[in-house]
């Protein structure tokens, strides 16, 4: 397989490595949600020296605007980089460059009906609002998240009382509903929509949704620009966060994933899968501070 310390011809359409990035946990603290000012230093350093940079994040475009795209260009992010966000896992996307953001691009047809959106604002506003929060910018999942100032202990227990009071309440909607092994189909016996519970927040989405579905998105958004990687890095904290390199190796692209919460266990993959014991850091080096280490090893290796 290709990789960045083999590859011999590197050029911009053929770029010796490309990054797909989860956020939370590889980029931004799962605990304050900001990004390290390392990190966004190594970031617009890698896209300086050719790599191409996308995100790949159940996180909403305005998230991505305002943790990441903001701090880049105030840290002096060059005139020619463009760097992609596939944001909702899939669902929404957009570009940006040190001008700013391009055009948001929603796929509504993987959105979730409105009316469930607002008793699912009600639910939370009424029962829950002490322990988490309505995400308002999502523009077709609905998610509710932590409050920072709650302990995650507390929280995952709320957690597990809310993602069951949003399973009933999509009964009542009609809308078939999967959570983790319970099913619970609509009355055609279908499963259109997934309860997806996080460290620190509920997603609630359509089953169509998911880092392959960005894997896929981030592939054609490179093309359009003529650009074909050699290898790929992915990044995430969850077993979910697997499906993308799934879907590159499964569609004959060069690919290792690196695992920055590996506690959950590593599972068997056909490609090979690195955590911050391969770069020589102790098993407590997790979260942004393992995705924090690669990116600077990346530097490293493509900068010379």
């Amino acid at each position: 397989m290709t990789s960045p310390e083999t590859s011999p011809l590197p050029s911009p359409q053929a770029p010796v490595l490309a990054l797909l990035l989860d956020v939370d946990g590889p980029v931004a603290s799962p605990v304050t949600r900001d990004v390290q000012p390392g990190i966004i230093a190594d970031l617009l350093a890698l896209a300086a020296a050719g790599v191409p940079v996308i995100f790949n994040t159940g996180r909403s475009d305005a998230f991505i605007r305002e943790q990441v795209m903001e701090p880049m260009i105030a840290a002096g992010m060059p005139a020619a980089t463009v760097i992609h966000a596939i944001c909702e896992k899939g669902a929404v996307w957009f570009s940006y460059t040190a001008e700013g953001p391009g055009p948001v691009h929603v796929d509504h047809g993987l959105a979730i009906p409105r009316a469930f959106g607002d008793d699912v604002r009600r639910l939370v506003a009424e029962d829950y609002s002490a322990h988490m929060f309505y995400d308002e910018t999502k523009r077709a999942m609905v998610s509710v998240e932590q409050h920072i100032a709650v302990a995650n202990l507390e929280y995952r227990a709320e957690q597990e009382l809310f993602d069951a009071d949003a399973m009933d309440l999509m009964a009542r909607h009609g809308l078939g509903v999967v959570r983790l092994d319970h099913h619970v189909p609509d009355s055609d016996d279908q499963v259109d929509f997934r309860v997806d519970p996080t460290i620190i927040s509920t997603d609630i989405e359509s089953v169509r949704l998911g880092k392959d579905l960005g894997a896929s998105r981030a592939v054609e958004l490179l093309a359009a620009q003529g650009i074909t990687p050699q290898a790929w890095r992915t990044v995430g904290d969850s077993r979910t966060d697997y499906a993308m390199a799934d879907w590159l190796h499964h569609n004959d692209h060069a690919v290792k994933h690196v695992d920055v919460r590996p506690a959950d266990g590593i599972p068997v993959k056909p490609y090979e899968v690195l955590t911050a014991a391969d770069l020589g850091l102790g098993e407590d080096v997790i979260h942004d501070d393992a995705g924090a280490a690669f990116l600077h090893h990346w530097l490293g290796v493509v900068a010379g």
